[in-house]
């Protein structure tokens, strides 16, 4: 079972569907139960003020990274108990993570749409465009995304010079990598996948479909000594987001 550490390796999840190729009567595997109901369990406090209240412009404190290493671990943990191999560990963690980036797109672009208005006249409100081209998504991602999470961007971005669906962002030392030492039989684990699952659901919310079951996968880079916890975060859109790029540009938008 991973547990926090100095040193690094790790990996990224999935919800409660059955992944394919895995057969719950011939493993371990603790299948998740299927959703509730939706019940708001709302507390108000004695001042009736909740979360709702928060001026969404105003950017977040920053949180202690012992407090974030240890809710993280405690969530590895609790993935990793319930999976029978390192991929369904990926799997679930990517799914865990995805619900956040549809968030995150909206909130980014009303703070940069409030940040933007704030100096001019009469200082009315408004929201960021949506990228609407590929490279303009993945450099809010590779930028501001990156930033709202980890307080710098990405350490680059780049396009596969195979596959035109895939692009890749690289980041030489994940922050929720920090903690987790991964054991010797699972050395192929990279708990940067919940961070993968942020960045497809920000690129589902766009409008950028990935690939079904693949679409954004966190790797290990591989004889890179200077950083050995580097991860690639590969990006494959499906071929309809591909077929409306190159529709654009031979439009010449």
């Amino acid at each position: 079972m991973p547990a926090p550490a100095s040193d690094s390796h790790s990996s990224n999840g999935m919800y409660g569907v059955q992944p394919p190729g895995v057969d719950f009567k011939d493993s371990n595997v603790v299948p998740l139960a299927p959703p509730k109901p939706f019940q708001p369990s709302l507390r108000y406090p004695s001042s009736r003020k909740t979360i709702y209240d928060r001026n969404l412009s105003r950017a977040p404190p920053t949180t202690s990274l012992s407090a974030f290493a240890h809710l993280f671990n405690t969530i590895i943990t609790y993935h990793h108990a319930r999976s029978g191999s390192v991929s369904e560990i990926e799997t679930r963690l990517n799914r865990a993570g995805y619900p956040l980036g549809l968030k995150f797109l909206d909130l980014l672009l009303y703070r940069q749409g409030q940040q933007g208005s704030a100096g001019t006249k009469g200082g009315g409100g408004g929201q960021a465009s949506r990228p609407t081209r590929i490279l303009e998504l993945l450099q809010f991602i590779h930028g501001p995304l990156y930033r709202l999470l980890f307080g710098r961007p990405a350490d680059a971005l780049e396009q596969s010079t195979t596959k035109k669906n895939e692009y890749m962002i690289i980041d030489n030392e994940p922050l929720v990598n920090t903690y987790i030492s991964i054991p010797k039989e699972m050395s192929q684990l990279n708990c940067a996948a919940f961070v993968a699952g942020i960045i497809e659901g920000v690129c589902d919310a766009a409008g950028f479909g990935t690939e079904e079951g693949q679409g954004v996968t966190a790797h290990w880079a591989e004889g890179d000594e200077m950083w050995p916890g580097k991860t690639i975060f590969l990006v494959r859109f499906r071929d309809s987001v591909v077929e409306r790029e190159e529709g654009l540009k031979a439009a010449g938008g």
